[in-house]
C-alpha cells in the first residue's frame, strides 16, 4: 500500500502548481549556463525558497543535466530544522510527493545496508521539513520519473557518525550523494561574505573541522560528506557563492548560499 508524504512547503518555498514550478526550474537551469567540470559524485546545494537560493542551486544541478537514466538513485541528506533528535532519520513512506508527482523511496538500499545504530526511521522529523523537499522538483525535472530517493535527515550527529551512513549507501556511478545546506544566517552582507568565503575554502580543502556552528545549518551532513570525499579521493569545487542580498531581500540580515561539486 502506498504511503505518501505530501509536500509541506509547496506554495511557500516554490510554486504549488506543476506548470509554474516546471517553468521556474527550467528558467533557473537555463540561466545557470552550460554544465562543465566533469560528472559529479556528490553535490552540495542550498535549500531556501527558490527566489532566494534557486539560482545558486541551479549552478550545481546543471551538472546533472544529461545524466537521466545514468543516475538512478539519490542519497539526499539535510539538516532537521523542526524536530530535535540524535543520529540520522529515515522515512517509512513509500513515496515523497511534490506538485510534479511522486518520487519512490529506495527502501531496498536501506535494507541491504549494514545495520547502523544511528540510522532509524523517525517520521516526525520528515513531516514538515523543507531541506529535503525543495530539492525534489529539481531532481524530478532532471532525472525523470525513474530514479529512487533515499531521504535522510541529520540531527545531532558528528562527522564520523554521518560518514558511516554515507559509506553504507555510497553505491556506484548510479548513485548521487546530495547534501542540502545553507551557509551563514542573519549577518550583514559583508560579514556574511567573509564567513561564507571561509566556509567555501574549508569545503574545498575537505576540512570538516573548519566548519563551525554558525557557518552552515547543514554542517552535520556536510562534515560527513567531506570525510567521505577524502576517503574516496574526490576534489571539491565551488560553483557559486552568493547570499540573499544578491538574489532577493535587503543586505542588513542575509543568508548565505553555496553550491559545490565533488568529482
Amino acid at each position: 500500500m502506498l504511503q505518501i508524504r505530501p509536500p509541506a512547503v509547496a506554495g511557500l518555498f516554490y510554486p504549488e502548481h506543476p506548470e509554474p514550478l516546471r517553468r521556474q526550474i527550467e528558467s533557473l537551469l537555463g540561466a545557470a549556463g552550460p554544465a562543465g567540470g566533469g560528472r559529479p559524485r556528490a553535490l552540495v546545494v542550498p535549500h531556501a525558497g527558490y527566489v532566494y537560493s534557486g539560482p545558486i542551486a541551479a549552478s550545481a544541478y546543471r551538472l546533472v543535466q544529461g545524466l537521466r537514466g545514468e543516475i538512478t538513485r539519490v542519497v539526499l541528506l539535510g539538516p532537521a530544522h523542526r524536530v530535535a533528535f540524535k543520529g540520522v532519520a529515515a522515512s517509512a513512506m513509500s513515496h515523497f510527493a511534490t506538485p510534479l508527482g511522486q518520487v519512490e523511496i529506495d527502501h531496498d538500499a536501506l535494507q541491504a545496508s549494514p545495520r547502523l545504530p544511528q540510522l532509524r526511521v523517525f517520521e516526525a522529523a520528515h513531516r514538515d521539513e523543507h531541506s529535503l523537499e525543495v530539492q525534489l522538483p529539481f531532481l524530478q525535472i532532471l532525472l525523470g520519473p525513474d530514479f529512487r530517493l533515499l531521504p535522510l535527515l541529520v540531527g545531532d550527529a558528528d562527522g564520523k557518525t554521518v560518514l558511516e551512513v554515507v559509506e553504507a549507501l555510497w553505491g556506484g556511478p548510479e548513485t548521487l550523494i546530495l547534501v542540502s545546506s545553507d551557509l551563514s544566517h542573519y549577518h550583514d552582507y559583508r560579514s556574511a561574505q567573509r564567513l561564507d568565503s571561509a566556509t567555501s575554502r574549508a569545503i574545498e580543502r575537505l576540512d570538516p573541522s573548519a566548519i563551525g556552528a554558525e557557518q552552515a545549518c547543514g554542517r552535520n551532513p556536510l562534515r560527513g560528506l567531506l570525510l567521505a570525499a577524502r576517503r574516496h579521493g574526490l576534489r571539491a569545487t565551488t560553483l557559486d557563492l552568493r547570499n540573499s542580498g544578491d538574489t532577493a531581500g535587503n543586505r542588513d540580515r542575509v543568508v548565505g548560499y553555496g553550491a559545490y561539486a565533488f568529482v
